[in-house]
């Protein structure tokens, strides 16, 4: 049986109860029994709701901090494969030595304590006027 059905049984029993040969309907208009009830499950679900966002949003937070890690990671590997092959091209006679700034630029290793830093600089909110 759907929420709807059962409301509007609840409502049509109620009214109709008197007639029927009920001394007093058990929750005569404005149905303050109903009301409670539909409150009690409003407040339930809120709380499902709110519990399972907070669970998300912890998810997520540690999805970006292994999304993080792994891309530090990666940059360090790309980092080392750059500098072992401007290595190998000044150590081959074959190949011309030329000075490539940009890839003097890419040998550099990233600070991964910098990134964070600038990461929360960038992300913490403003703070508020009161």
């Amino acid at each position: 049986m759907r929420w709807s059905q059962w409301l509007l049984s609840w409502i049509a029993f109620n009214l109709v109860a008197v007639r029927v040969g009920f001394e007093r309907a058990p929750d005569p208009p404005p149905f303050n029994g109903l009301q409670g009830i539909v409150s009690i499950l409003a407040l339930l679900v809120t709380t499902m709701v709110l519990t399972t966002q907070n669970r998300q949003a912890k998810q997520a937070e540690r999805r970006a901090e292994l999304d993080l890690q792994v891309n530090l990671r990666a940059e360090q590997k790309v980092t080392k494969v750059i500098a072992l092959l401007e290595e190998l091209r000044r150590d081959l006679p074959v190949v011309p030595n030329r000075d490539d700034p940009v890839a003097l630029a890419m040998t550099e290793a990233v600070d991964p304590h910098a990134v964070v830093s600038a990461l929360e600089e960038t992300f913490t909110p403003p703070p508020r006027d009161r």
